[in-house]
């Protein structure tokens, strides 16, 4: 997903000098290409996100388009007051690009690298568009969205090799579900981001219907009340803690809209993911694997 980012920016970029990629000692080797090919749009600030999301805000003043591209865990929770009164408060047209998002890629280094509080803390931002990418061709429409849009947009990204789940194409809609399975379970499933893979094998086994939320904030009221029509349960698995996710945000809407449909809300459970090892090791110890979801899903029917 990460070639996917740099790749669409990089395009993006050679168009626009406007453009700028702001850095936090990331050290790939598309970034040092782009540092080659656009010395004057490319900024490393090391490990200072809170600096780097102020300066973003100061760019965007004076008409630049900056894209903020950091570890999830530090640009979400370390550059949180920043995001907050330098960006959202100002909507400032800055982009924030969060890789690694939930347990994925990061799992070797543990908890302090796991974004899995991200949905919780941002949604809850005025202004904020917020995205949430589940495959590479996915991620590439966000980008591109995110530069035409004016105002703040967080796009959380995956770096795990994700698989794509998408036909070529596939066309992005901001604010709106993607279906991404049919079936005649009798039962919805809602998941976001680069655990959709997992859900998606597990539901083809369970010949149930999946939709996909790629974006958090606006949210799709209306495509989930038209999703869990006719269901007699509604299932929402995500690798992010259950408080404020997205199995809250359905929470929210069948509540308001006085749906009586029973919701499982599958993820971590006021707690902080167990284990280390690969992505795949560490979302099986979770019980976010595809084996794991089936079992947690059929537990409840």
């Amino acid at each position: 997903m990460q070639k996917a980012y740099i790749s669409t920016l990089y395009q993006i970029m050679l168009n626009d000098s406007r453009v700028c990629s702001l850095l936090s000692d990331s050290g790939t080797d598309y970034d040092m290409m782009m540092s080659r090919d656009m010395p004057k749009q490319c900024f490393n600030f090391g490990i200072a996100e809170q600096n780097k999301v102020g300066a973003a805000s100061g760019m965007a003043a004076m008409g630049k388009i900056p894209f903020v591209y950091t570890t999830s865990a530090f640009l979400a929770y370390r550059a949180f007051e920043f995001i907050r009164d330098d960006i959202c408060f100002q909507k400032r047209n800055v982009k924030l690009v969060g890789m690694g998002m939930g347990i994925g890629h990061w799992s070797t280094l543990g908890t302090s690298h796991h974004t899995t509080e991200d949905i919780a803390a941002l949604r809850s931002l005025p202004n904020l568009v917020f995205l949430s990418a589940a495959t590479p061709l996915e991620l590439t429409q966000m980008v591109q969205f995110a530069y035409v849009h004016q105002g703040p947009v967080y796009i959380r990204i995956g770096m795990s090799a994700e698989e794509e789940l998408y036909p070529p194409d596939y066309k992005f809609e901001c604010g709106k579900l993607s279906k991404l399975l049919n079936g005649s379970a009798g039962i919805a499933v809602f998941t976001t981001g680069t655990v959709a893979a997992e859900v998606y094998h597990a539901c083809e086994q369970l010949d149930a219907p999946l939709y996909n939320i790629p974006t958090i904030k606006p949210f799709d009221i209306d495509g989930v009340l038209a999703a869990v029509k006719n269901k007699r349960k509604v299932f929402t698995v995500e690798e992010h803690q259950l408080s404020g996710g997205i199995g809250s945000v359905v929470a929210e809407v069948l509540a308001e809209n006085g749906v009586g449909i029973p919701l499982v809300r599958i993820g971590l459970d006021d707690r902080f993911a167990h284990g280390y090892g690969t992505t795949a090791s560490v979302r099986k110890c979770n019980g976010l694997d595809r084996d794991g979801i089936i079992e947690q899903i059929q537990n409840k029917l």
